[in-house]
């Protein structure tokens, strides 16, 4: 009898500093990977490993890692097609920054500005979701294209753990 075994994730590259205990300036983790499904939860755990090592709330941490999941699925969704996503975090003068980009040629749309998902709505709600959580920790979620594709930033206070 064989064993299943499941597909190989795509290969990522991961560049990462972290702060000194004495000196903080900047923190941050970066993945280029390919935009399949496999990487959603390595992406997640990669991005749970790094704001498990920085001075940040679990509830700080829960909204990126909910963000990371819903902005790397749109990806997938939307602009694999591409071949191309990045994924980065970072932590400077007290901001937590996490930054999704494609490669697809036409912009994202934001969800409407509105505070409640349509239960009936078959899509559309994790944006919504992610912009409320973000909001609702002091930050933003923001869109923007360029020449070289899309970028999703969420931006939030890093707010440290009570000692």
């Amino acid at each position: 009898m064989l064993a299943a075994t499941s597909p190989t994730p795509p290969p990522v590259t991961t560049t990462t500093a972290t702060p000194s205990a004495a000196h903080q300036v900047r923190a941050y983790a970066r993945w280029a990977v390919a935009p399949t499904a496999a990487v959603v939860p390595l992406i997640r755990s990669r991005l749970r490993a790094v704001l498990d090592g920085w001075p940040v709330t679990a509830e700080i941490a829960d909204v990126l890692l909910l963000a990371v999941s819903e902005l790397t699925g749109n990806v997938i969704l939307h602009a694999a097609a591409t071949r191309r996503m990045r994924v980065g975090v970072t932590l400077r003068a007290g901001w937590l920054r996490l930054e999704v980009t494609d490669g697809a040629p036409t912009p994202p749309r934001p969800p409407l500005p509105r505070t409640e998902a349509d239960p009936d709505a078959e899509t559309g709600r994790g944006l919504l979701i992610v912009q409320l959580m973000a909001a609702e920790a002091g930050g933003e979620l923001t869109f923007t294209a360029g020449e070289f594709g899309n970028r999703a930033k969420v931006r939030v206070p890093a707010r440290t753990p009570a000692a």
